[in-house]
């Protein structure tokens, strides 16, 4: 049975990596997931097992700081460290001046986005779409980098292979930022075009590892352990990060830590830890929104039971619930139920 094994930074594993003064522990990293890698969230996956976590992006424009939705998204209490903020942006003073506020508030490590390929972040030419003007994304990595260093704190660079399959310019952007003083960069196997698309290609993540001295993360259809350690082969790369194949499922970053560093995929967990888990997330969920929290969190349990026998006619139900306390009864009966039809407690979901 598949057990995290909560780690600290002296017990990390050999192929941990370290940037700057911090050790992460272990090479399976969850990938910020806008709507998805919250607060609750990230607790939760580095409970179970996850190396690495990157909030969800944070914008650089000031006066949106203080709303409700960004506020949220600069909370780090109670998250175990290194505490990482991914910034987004388009100026590299803004970008800058909100690295510092975010240092302020909590962060130990800042990401630069350049790898969203949502349009209403590309229309602003913010995310991913900055691979297409490359001098002005090396002035916020030299900005972000330059605000950083006096703080010890380093900054991370994730991006795409390119804009389109036409300019794949990722290997001289990385180059570029490596030179510019980036500590680590996480590359997603697609370019800005595919979106979701297709199937994410490792050859240009190879070839940036091959060019670079800092650490390469390989990002893009990584779902299992068996997957993870293709990837790593294939690329070089020294880490993985994990987007998709978690929604629903945070234990998984644990499940494939525990695999690599093991050389023995272990079992899944049963339906009756998931339905544990699953609460002990959406409690801490309705915690962190109030009231806003009985919405949010339909998602990330349709995500969890999605195949589950009776998924479907579960999440009507559940989509319907607006208290709390409704929201966790549900999933408890839900889940004691298929707990005690004929074994299924012995059923894993599916990974």
């Amino acid at each position: 049975m598949f057990a995290p094994r909560p780690q600290t930074p002296t017990e990390a594993t050999p192929a941990a990596l370290r940037l700057g003064r911090f050790v992460l522990l272990n090479r399976v990293f969850a990938a910020p997931m806008a709507g998805v890698t919250d607060l609750p969230w990230r607790q939760m996956a580095r409970k179970l097992g996850a190396g690495h976590c990157v909030s969800e992006m944070v914008t650089s424009k000031r006066e949106l700081w203080d709303t409700l939705k960004t506020s949220r998204r600069r909370d780090h209490t109670g998250e175990p460290g290194p505490v990482t903020a991914q910034l987004v942006g388009v100026d590299p003073t803004d970008m800058a001046d909100a690295a510092r506020a975010n240092v302020q508030g909590g962060a130990q490590i800042i990401d630069i986005n350049m790898g969203c390929p949502a349009k209403k972040v590309c229309n602003r030419w913010a995310g991913s779409a900055l691979m297409q003007d490359e001098t002005q994304a090396l002035r916020i990595v030299e900005a972000v980098v330059q605000a950083m260093q006096p703080l010890g704190v380093p900054v991370t660079l994730k991006m795409r292979t390119g804009w389109c399959r036409a300019e794949r310019n990722a290997p001289r952007m990385a180059r570029a930022a490596q030179d510019a003083g980036v500590a680590m960069i996480v590359v997603h196997g697609r370019t800005r075009d595919q979106g979701y698309g297709g199937e994410a290609e490792y050859d240009t993540i190879a070839a940036i590892k091959q060019t670079l001295r800092i650490p390469v993360v390989a990002n893009g259809d990584i779902d299992c352990a068996a997957k993870a350690r293709d990837v790593l082969v294939a690329t070089g790369a020294d880490a993985v990060m994990i987007g998709r194949a978690a929604l629903g499922r945070p234990w998984l970053l644990g499940h494939i830590a525990q695999a690599l560093e093991d050389g023995v995929e272990p079992a899944s967990p049963s339906l009756q830890q998931q339905g544990l888990w699953l609460l002990e997330h959406l409690d801490a969920h309705h915690r962190f929104y109030g009231d806003a929290g009985t919405k949010t969190a339909r998602k990330h349990v349709g995500w969890a039971v999605a195949d589950l026998p009776g998924a479907t006619a579960f999440r009507a139900r559940f989509n319907t619930l607006t208290e709390s306390q409704a929201q966790h009864d549900a999933v408890m009966a839900y889940f004691d139920m298929l707990g005690s039809t004929n074994g299924l407690d012995l059923l894993p979901l599916a990974a």
